[in-house]
């Protein structure tokens, strides 16, 4: 379905649905797993188009990956690491082609690492950099873009790297790299961002430190294999959080949600709007803490959304200023730059929405202000960006007409089975 047609709510949004799960953890279970010793086990991966060019790409050094039902095995290469796995296709996934980056970096592997049209315009220096003074051998486009290049060096030094913003990928690659440093690396955070590499290089046998805002990564070239569950990516349950949120009479269960607390931003910034969100069953899910959300449809009111509240909530976003149309009062939003820098340029993309539904509103450099009101019907465009095809599918619930959404193919990076999955609860995606 490339375009979607969402009409008005015709009633509440009801049902149980366990969503799919954690694009993050699936993407590094998959490269840890293909780098170690033996055979790890992954339950319940995301395989989206993202992930499944992560694990093409640990094929290329040497792992074999088989799916069995929901358990994905991965015979990592070990030793036997493909040093020479030419060009490595990372599709959209710029997680991917981050991480990887810092992945063999110190391996002795040379490679170049390339996308789609939207991944080529995005930035990598803030990966090479870092690596660069870690002694790699790193070379994106001369304007700082894919593809990457990548040329065999055998270890790195160590690096005390400050980040320059808080961005889970730039901390993770230098992380991975620091694997193959002399003396391993240490990482200074600005702000709290997703820590889910922090968590799982332990699983995989890799000493790591953390010290306040200092990350520390002893030197460990050899992993070994492990086993990981992945739990419901919160990313993809915001879009059905904030649905049920607009539509009157509406309820969900959403199960298994990782609710690790560097990822939880959309749940503390709805529940400031004065969203009903409950989380029962807490429990742990490997090394991650998850739990049962149930949302129940609330009057929201519009608020300031922070430079320091981002972080925790960067993907969502784009969903949240969707929250912001439909709720009673203004939303202002600073300290987002780095929303430009995504799939597409999504504070550009979402005014553009905002606009096409008649929702008053003011962009700006880092941010946006939204004035809540009547949400229209319309024509909006996804921008080859699957968050902003899914947001604009719930501004629909809430439009006074049809919404009409195009270029939604992208929606299988992440969220394989999204039509699938509305319609269970209800909300009937069309295709147009």
């Amino acid at each position: 379905m490339s375009d979607w047609t969402v009409s008005p709510a015709a009633g509440p949004l009801r049902g149980e649905l366990r969503l799919p799960s954690d694009k993050s953890i699936s993407h590094r279970a998959i490269m840890l797993g293909g780098l170690a010793d033996g055979e790890t086990v992954i339950e319940q991966p995301l395989l989206g188009e993202d992930t499944r060019a992560t694990l093409k790409a640990m094929e290329a050094l040497g792992a074999k990956g088989a799916l069995e039902g929901n358990v994905l095995r991965v015979t990592g290469a070990g030793a036997e690491l493909n040093r020479a796995p030419g060009t490595i296709d990372c599709g959209n996934a710029g997680t991917l082609m981050r991480l990887y980056a810092g992945l063999v970096c110190g391996r002795g592997v040379a490679c170049t690492l390339d996308g789609d049209e939207s991944l080529r315009r995005r930035p990598m220096r803030r990966i090479s950099e870092p690596l660069k003074e870690m002694g790699a051998r790193i070379e994106p486009q001369p304007d700082g873009t894919p593809p990457v290049r990548i040329e065999a060096v055998e270890s790195l030094r160590r690096v005390e790297y400050v980040l320059p913003k808080a961005s889970a990928q730039i901390k993770s690659a230098v992380l991975l790299a620091g694997l193959c440093a002399d003396a391993g690396a240490r990482v200074t955070e600005p702000l709290p961002c997703r820590d889910h590499t922090e968590l799982m290089l332990p699983v995989f046998g890799a000493e790591l430190k953390r010290d306040g805002a200092h990350i520390d990564v002893a030197p460990c070239k050899s992993l070994r294999a492990a086993h990981v569950e992945a739990p419901a990516d919160i990313s993809s349950a915001a879009f059905f959080l904030v649905a049920a949120l607009l539509v009157p009479g509406s309820e969900l269960l959403l199960k298994d949600v990782c609710v690790n607390p560097t990822r939880t931003g959309v749940l503390k910034i709805l529940r400031a709007m004065g969203a009903d969100i409950a989380e029962v069953n807490a429990r742990r899910c490997g090394a991650e803490p998850v739990a049962d959300l149930v949302v129940k449809h609330s009057p929201l009111q519009g608020v300031a959304i922070e430079a320091a509240d981002v972080p925790a909530a960067i993907d969502e976003l784009p969903v949240l200023f969707v929250a912001a149309a439909a709720a009673a009062g203004s939303t202002r939003v600073r300290g987002a730059a780095e929303l430009r820098a995504k799939e597409s340029d999504r504070l550009a993309a979402m005014a553009q929405l905002l606009a096409a539904l008649g929702v008053k509103h003011a962009e700006h450099e880092d941010g946006i202000d939204i004035e809540g009101g009547p949400i229209s019907g319309g024509a909006v465009a996804s921008q080859g960006d699957h968050r902003i095809a899914m947001a604009g599918a719930v501004a629909a619930l809430a439009a006074s007409d049809k919404v009409r959404v195009a270029d939604c193919a992208n929606v299988a990076t992440s969220f394989p089975g999204f039509v699938d999955h509305a319609a269970a609860a209800g909300w009937e995606v069309a295709a147009s």
